[in-house]
């Protein structure tokens, strides 16, 4: 079991975490602890997964099949033309270490299949999902509700974002995803980033979110996501925050539903 006390390098290292109230040494360590898998290491899971990795979460878990290319660096920020064609686990993993070599970063070099996602998403505490493509974000909502996971879900489109929490096995009001979109587009494998365009501080803005709501739920502080949907305009730079409650006859989480 890992020891709850700090050498002095980490101590400086996460001092300004360490010094809030609501962190303190006992909430770094509690994120050391913890294990975080990260589904896609584009344009969302870049800020977020570096910012996991910086603020000492001590195991991250990196899921994507795809390489770096050239088209990609415009938004996802830990890659770099240095890295173009290198596998986007290996990439990201490179990345964050940079960052912070304490902590311990597991690539998954693999597109999920419904065969093996619980299982995978079963061996971390929370799920943060950035794919780009419906068809990957309800294999991973179906297996994080199946595995009991708390899953913090985001997605951008050319100027706007959106994120909330999913956790309906913590909270008996909370939503599950398909509460959200009960059933998916007929254009699920659509990458709406390629089909209409991004700008890629949104991505940044939104990934960061992301990980700021992955560190309320490890320690427990703050109002959670769950049963709140963020929507953030940048144009206007609007956010907007609506509710979002559970629906009883959900395919998912319902009454007459099933976890898929």
């Amino acid at each position: 079991m890992m020891s709850d006390t700090f050498t002095e390098a980490e101590i400086e290292r996460y001092s300004r975490h360490i010094m809030l109230p609501e962190i303190g040494g006992v909430g770094q360590a509690r994120l050391r602890r913890t294990r975080v898998l990260v589904i896609g290491a584009g344009g969302l899971g870049s800020p977020l997964l570096l910012y996991l990795a910086a603020g000492g979460v001590g195991t991250i878990g990196i899921v994507d099949d795809d390489s770096v290319d050239l088209s990609n660096l415009q938004r996802q920020i830990a890659h770099s033309t240095g890295r173009l064609g290198q596998a986007k686990t290996g990439s990201a993993a490179e990345a964050a270490r940079a960052i912070n070599p304490l902590v311990s970063i597991v690539e998954h070099r693999q597109r999920l299949t419904a065969s093996e996602a619980e299982e995978l998403i079963g061996g971390y505490d929370l799920v943060c999902d950035g794919s780009d493509n419906f068809a990957t974000r309800y294999l991973v909502a179906d297996a994080c509700l199946a595995a009991r996971r708390t899953l913090i879900s985001a997605a951008v489109s050319r100027f706007e974002g959106q994120i909330t929490t999913f956790k309906p096995h913590l909270d008996e009001r909370g939503p599950c995803y398909r509460c959200l979109y009960p059933e998916a587009p007929s254009d699920a494998a659509l990458s709406a980033c390629e089909a209409e365009g991004v700008l890629g501080a949104v991505t940044g803005v939104m990934g960061s979110l992301q990980a700021t709501e992955a560190v309320k739920e490890i320690l427990g502080i703050g109002e959670s996501l769950s049963g709140r949907l963020l929507l953030w305009d940048a144009l206007s730079c609007r956010f907007r925050v609506i509710r979002l409650p559970r629906d009883p006859d959900c395919p998912g989480c319902g009454q007459r539903g099933s976890s898929h």
